[in-house]
C-alpha cells in the first residue's frame, strides 16, 4: 500500500477504508457519517474465516458424543459447530444445551435449531455475563468451538469457575489478500483487532504511514498497533465516543473544520 506524503496531519478526511464487511442493516451509522461528513467509506475484510475439516476435529481428539453443553461466543460458532456436526454425520440430540454470549448469537442458532424446543442460555454482551450461568450448570461437560485465536479471557473464565470444558478449532483466522490496495490511498484505514493490523503488515511489509490516520477499537487492538509501530490517531470506546462511528464523527468534524 502506497501512501503519498502529504503536507501536514490537519488534512481534511475525505476518505476512510474499514477494515470489515460493510453492515448489512440499512441506516447504519456509517451510513449516517457519509450523509453527515460527505466522506467516503469503503469496507474491505482485512481477515476472512476458514472452516477446518472433519479430520483436523478428530484429531483434536474431540468427540461430538461426549458433551451436553455447547458455548457459542459468535455467529461463526455456531455456523462452523453446525457443520462439523453435520461433517460427521453426528445429530445433536434434543437434549444439548446452548450458551450464547450474546442476544445476537442466541437469535441466529435459529438458523439451526427450533427455538422454543432446545434450552437456550444467554449472556448479555461479554463472556464473563455468562458466569452464573456456568456455576448453575457446573456438571455439564461444555464444549467450546473457538477459531485458532480465542481470547484470553475465554479460558481464565471457564478455568477459574472449575468447568468441566473442551476447547475445540473448528475455524481459522486467515489474512486476506489485499493486494489490489496496492496503490490506493485512504485519509483513515480503521481496525477492530489485532488480527487486521496483522493483515495490513503482511499485505504490505513495507507500510509507511505517514500522514494516514490510523483508528483502532479495543485495548488489544490498541497494543497490536503500537507494537507495529503506527501512531494512533483515533481510540474506540471511550466515555466519549463509546462507538467508533462516534470516535470518527469528532475526528472528522474537528479536523474538516480547520
Amino acid at each position: 500500500m502506497e501512501i503519498t506524503l502529504k503536507t501536514n496531519m490537519t488534512m481534511k478526511v475525505k476518505t476512510i477504508l474499514v477494515s470489515q464487511p460493510e453492515p448489512k442493516m440499512e441506516n447504519s451509522p456509517y451510513s449516517r457519517l457519509i450523509d453527515k461528513e460527505k466522506v467516503k467509506v469503503d469496507f474491505r475484510p482485512f481477515i476472512h474465516v476458514e472452516g477446518v475439516d472433519a479430520k483436523s476435529v478428530r484429531q483434536q481428539k474431540i468427540d461430538l458424543h461426549n458433551f451436553t453443553a455447547i458455548i457459542l461466543t459468535s455467529r461463526n460458532s455456531v455456523d462452523h459447530f453446525f457443520r462439523i456436526a453435520e461433517e460427521m454425520r453426528f445429530k445433536v440430540p434434543d437434549t444439548m444445551k446452548y450458551f450464547c454470549q450474546s442476544e445476537a448469537v442466541a437469535f441466529y442458532l435459529q438458523k439451526y435449531v427450533v427455538y422454543r424446543k432446545r434450552k437456550i442460555y444467554v449472556g448479555k454482551m461479554n463472556f464473563q455475563d455468562l458466569n452464573a450461568l456456568f456455576k448453575k450448570y457446573k456438571d455439564e461437560k461444555f464444549l467450546l468451538p473457538s477459531s485458532d485465536v480465542l481470547k484470553p479471557i475465554v479460558p481464565e473464565t471457564l478455568d477459574a469457575l472449575g468447568v468441566n470444558w473442551t476447547r475445540g478449532i473448528f475455524y481459522k483466522t486467515v489474512v486476506s489478500d489485499l493486494s489490489d490496495l496496492k496503490d490506493v490511498y485512504y485519509d483513515i484505514l480503521v481496525f477492530f483487532s489485532p488480527s487486521g493490523i496483522e493483515s495490513l503488515l503482511k499485505n504490505f511489509p513495507d507500510f509507511k504511514q505517514n500522514d494516514t490516520r490510523i483508528a483502532v477499537f479495543g485495548n488489544s487492538t490498541i497494543n497490536a498497533a503500537t507494537e507495529a509501530g503506527l501512531r494512533i490517531d483515533i481510540k474506540a470506546p471511550t466515555p466519549e465516543t463509546p462507538s467508533m462511528t462516534m470516535a470518527l464523527q469528532k475526528y472528522i468534524t474537528t479536523i474538516n473544520k480547520k
